[in-house]
């Protein structure tokens, strides 16, 4: 469990002004939205609710979880823990024989290595399926690794590190065992009194964790849409809580700027973002309002418009892998909410 260090005062639900206009409740359909949650400069403007969520209910963020997971490695990286261009298989020795040894930090939070890895998410056979069963969120195999720091370790190099991006689950919970290594602290001790603990939140959250103890930092954290709003209000407040710093400004600050364009060539978010970039576990779309988002599979997303100080918390449950028409589709789903927000 990620526990908070104490609770925020009960915020009383208001509802989005949105939510009766048929293009609200066609973006709703389309997204397959569970539940949006909007701030403006911090205050609550606008939630929805949809069937069997309400304010405290907790869902599974699953890749949203990378960006947190790169917010604590900005803070270690500040703290002098461990220093970007630090290769992998020196802070992890266990991972030295891997596709990570020679790969750096920077390279592994810009998801930049290359890595023997097929993240084919309707493919049993897949490498990420198989990390799924490890983590347990699907039946286990007999000849399965017996845990995620055996599983990281299996995995093979493909080709030279810092030349592209490659989108790779296994790269974060990489970056969550450095957490580990360099702290002496298991990753979800790490995330929660570094990170959940000090931010206004109002429940706890959570995250799952396999049979070695391992927290799934690529995908298995789960808060309310409200918690995760504030999360995202953090970013826009370059990583201060009510003026005390808790994700270095710099780091925030280079997040914002947005990472090498030319990396992300040939990706489903490059068509939909031909400016855009991925930067310490963040997507930059590279538009004018400066827009960065976390985003999960099924349709979560953690939207940040620092031109219009908007933050926009989404949960989904998409039947299917977030495509380039799915993409698109949030998107423009959340620039209508930041639109009539602002």
């Amino acid at each position: 469990m990620v526990s908070r260090v104490a609770p925020a005062d009960q915020v009383p639900a208001r509802p989005l002004a949105a939510a009766s206009e048929a293009a609200f409740q066609e973006a709703v359909r389309t997204t397959a939205a569970q539940s949006v949650v909007v701030l403006h400069r911090g205050a609550l403007v606008g939630e929805w609710y949809g069937p069997g969520m309400a304010p405290t209910s907790r869902h599974a963020l699953m890749s949203v979880s990378k960006s947190l997971c790169g917010l604590v490695v900005g803070q270690l990286i500040d703290e002098g823990l461990v220093e970007e261009q630090s290769e992998i298989g020196r802070v992890v020795p266990r991972l030295k024989r891997s596709a990570y040894g020679s790969a750096t930090i920077r390279e592994a939070l810009d998801m930049q290595v290359a890595v023997e890895y097929d993240e084919t998410y309707h493919d049993p056979t897949a490498h990420v399926a198989q990390q799924d069963r490890v983590a347990g969120w699907r039946p286990a195999r007999p000849d399965d690794p017996a845990d995620t720091y055996e599983f990281l370790t299996s995995l093979r190099s493909a080709g030279h590190h810092g030349e592209r991006l490659q989108y790779c689950s296994a790269t974060t919970d990489v970056l969550a065992w450095v957490a580990e290594a360099v702290t002496g602290e298991r990753y979800h001790d790490v995330l929660s009194t570094r990170l959940w603990s000090r931010l206004p939140t109002q429940d706890d959250a959570g995250i799952t964790v396999d049979r070695g103890g391992f927290a799934f930092a690529n995908g298995g954290f789960v808060c309310t849409t409200r918690d995760l709003a504030r999360l995202g209000q953090l970013v826009l407040d370059r990583g201060a809580v009510n003026g005390q710093q808790v994700v270095p400004r710099s780091f925030v600050e280079d997040i914002l700027a947005g990472g090498d364009t030319k990396a992300a060539n040939g990706s489903h978010f490059h068509t939909v973002y031909p400016r855009g970039s991925y930067r310490s576990q963040w997507w930059i779309t590279g538009d004018d309002h400066g827009t960065i988002y976390g985003a999960g599979i099924h349709g979560q997303y953690l939207w940040i418009d620092p031109t219009d100080e908007v933050v926009v918390a989404k949960f989904g449950a998409h039947p299917r892998a977030l495509s380039a028409d799915a993409l698109s589709a949030n998107s423009a789903f959340m620039r209508w909410l930041v639109a009539r927000h602002r």
